[in-house]
């Protein structure tokens, strides 16, 4: 009897870690690595997408927000968004809100959606590994 509840516990837990490896691993970069005890690769997504997030307000880049207006816009807003609470503790603080005024601050609206988008691939590897469909 308790290996039926043993096993029953297993896959529960085995069905839920995916999801919760890739909504953990979005709303925090590099966490749904270390869900699966994978600290040094967490630990390294995890500085490399807050430094990039990071370098890019300091270049005084622009977080977009949800518009139906120009695609380029809409495709920049889904990369910064890629960035889970980063992009709403951005928000939050009213950071990135001033308008594109120097060559920097281009580059830095770079940094920010290439970190969300990196931050998108390492959520869904963190959701591979979790289902078994990538090995280490």
């Amino acid at each position: 009897m308790a290996t039926n509840v043993s096993a029953t516990a297993r896959t529960a837990q085995s069905s839920s870690l995916p999801m919760m490896a890739l909504l953990a691993g979005w709303l925090i970069p590099g966490a749904g690595h270390m869900l699966q005890r994978k600290w040094i690769r967490g630990g390294l997504l995890m500085v490399s997408i807050i430094t990039m997030f990071t370098i890019g307000l300091a270049l005084k880049g622009k977080i977009y927000s949800p518009n139906t207006g120009d695609l380029l816009d809409i495709l920049n807003f889904a990369g910064d968004l890629g960035s889970g609470l980063l992009y709403v503790l951005a928000r939050l603080f009213d950071l990135g809100q001033m308008p594109v005024q120097v060559a920097t601050a281009d580059y830095g609206t770079k940094f920010m959606v290439v970190a969300g988008l990196l931050n998108i691939i390492s959520a869904v590897d963190a959701h591979s590994l979790a289902t078994g469909r990538k090995r280490s």
